[in-house]
């Protein structure tokens, strides 16, 4: 069995402020090797439940995150950005079994953690066909698309509370719960634990209800903070404007949204 597993850090396992996700702070040299070890402890789960190959996508920021002696000898591990539209799912093909998803976080304009966002912090909302938007609701169809089960996701709160209404029999593990500014969170050890059982359960039963259905037809709307950046937007082809701070972009094509959000956002 081969799985693909896509590690974000803002829904890691105590983790509250910026500052801690921050590649040049000094309070990250932590929280990426806490992040490094929920991967791990994934990664044992997945290993516990059959699985011989898992291809890991460091998919927070610069995308340069996990401390990579710690990763298993049987992981693969694919850093950076290579433009793609795939974006934080980069890698994935039909021939992975399922897609699991750790240190996952809230949405733009939701109140469940204090780093919530989707993609950037310069977005305030991303509307999908009037849905409020995730990067798991992003990720999730990504995989779709290629026929893949999403099986498990750990993270905040929020997070998994949308996984599961998406996703009905999606496997959770909620690290933390925000609230305003702070968060209250289990130990890094006990989440590790939570973790490693979660994904061995989320790969041992039927996964065939995990792929979410993919619409006939997306309507995207993007609502930034700045109305600067909706103005620069409104170029890409096929966007047009939605008001002072948004854009609009209509495609029958998931992957259309996949590569706008490329060249819109990021």
């Amino acid at each position: 069995m081969k799985v693909f597993l896509s590690a974000d850090i803002e829904g890691t396992a105590g983790i509250v402020h910026w500052d801690e996700a921050t590649r040049t702070h000094s309070d990250y040299a932590e929280f990426h090797a806490l992040m490094t070890g929920e991967v791990v402890a994934a990664c044992e789960g997945a290993r516990a439940a059959g699985a011989d190959e898992i291809v890991i996508k460091d998919a927070h920021s610069s995308a340069r995150n996990l401390i990579l002696d710690r990763l298993p000898d049987y992981a693969r591990i694919i850093r950076g950005w290579s433009g793609h539209p795939d974006l934080m799912m980069y890698g994935l093909d039909p021939d992975f079994a399922a897609a699991i998803y750790t240190g996952y976080h809230a949405k733009a304009g939701s109140d469940a953690n204090p780093l919530a966002h989707t993609l950037t912090g310069r977005i305030n909302r991303l509307l999908l066909n009037g849905e409020m938007a995730s990067e798991l609701t992003l990720n999730a169809l990504c995989a779709a698309g290629y026929g893949v089960p999403s099986a498990f996701l750990s993270g905040d709160a929020g997070i998994c509370a949308d996984a599961e209404a998406m996703l009905p029999g999606i496997v959770t593990v909620a690290t933390l719960e925000g609230a305003g500014y702070g968060a209250s969170s289990h130990s890094p050890e006990r989440a590790r634990a939570m973790i490693r059982e979660g994904v061995e359960r989320a790969l041992s039963k039927d996964m065939a209800g995990q792929i979410p259905t993919i619409a006939d037809r997306f309507e995207m709307i993007i609502e930034f903070n700045n109305p600067s950046d909706a103005y620069k937007a409104s170029w890409y082809p096929g966007a047009k404007a939605h008001g002072p701070c948004a854009v609009a972009f209509e495609t029958t094509d998931f992957f259309e949204i996949q590569r706008a959000l490329r060249f819109i956002c990021l």
